[in-house]
């Protein structure tokens, strides 16, 4: 299972190398196969909501939304079938809504819905941790539904350690009640903190297209191998 994930891994990486010199490539390999269930990718914050900012300026939202977009074209190489919560940075709130508040309210309620509206989902939302102290860095995986999502958070915490820092000891872990979007959705799901913007080594490297573009073969490659397991069980 391990040599799966790791195979994947290298492919989608070989595939990010040669995507950036031939945009089109891509198509002409892509296979049909991981098509049963569809991944809903939740790149957190937008707009007004910026999420967190590390010292050096860089805000969470954006961060989010470059890992998610690069998610998405990796699972398009295999065929998954994706859904992208938001494809630019803008929040996901309802018109008539006025303050900061009412807008961050709207906007998770409104996640909350399209998730819920998508069959047989599984959701990645991605989004990078903050911490008073600068010590502390590494990708850390949530989930809620125990039975449901914490078998797939933990495969994808180990994938992350194996691929980003294997220095990583964090551990697969159950989220706070008081995360509203995933303590109200009914599908798998797994939130991904993909590093410390508060550290200034991770803030930096997580600035970069080669970590981003990291972070997603990491993650679609995990996703893909645990699926495969689950296809052949």
């Amino acid at each position: 299972m391990v040599g799966l994930t790791l195979s994947l891994l290298a492919g989608l990486l070989l595939w990010t190398v040669a995507h950036r010199d031939a945009q089109t490539a891509f198509t002409v390999v892509r296979p049909k196969r991981f098509t049963a269930d569809t991944v809903v990718i939740d790149a957190g914050h937008g707009g007004e909501d910026g999420g967190a900012v590390s010292q050096s300026g860089t805000v969470e939202s954006q961060i989010n939304l470059a890992v998610a977009r690069r998610l998405d074209e990796i699972f398009g190489l295999y065929g998954v079938d994706v859904k992208m919560l938001r494809t630019e940075d803008a929040a996901l709130y309802s018109d008539g809504v006025n303050t900061l508040r009412e807008k961050k309210v709207s906007d998770i309620h409104n996640r909350v819905k399209m998730i819920e509206s998508v069959p047989n989902a599984t959701l990645i939302s991605i989004h990078q941790n903050t911490y008073p102290s600068t010590k502390f860095h590494g990708a850390q995986v949530f989930y809620s539904n125990e039975t449901l999502s914490c078998p797939l958070a933990q495969f994808v915490q180990e994938t992350l350690r194996t691929v980003l820092d294997p220095s990583n000891n964090r551990k697969a872990a159950k989220i706070s009640d008081s995360v509203y979007l995933m303590n109200h959705i009914s599908c798998r799901a797994i939130l991904v903190e993909c590093g410390f913007l508060s550290n200034p080594a991770e803030d930096e490297l997580l600035c970069t297209e080669a970590y981003q573009t990291k972070i997603a073969a990491a993650l679609g490659a995990a996703y893909l191998g645990f699926t495969q397991e689950e296809m052949t069980s």
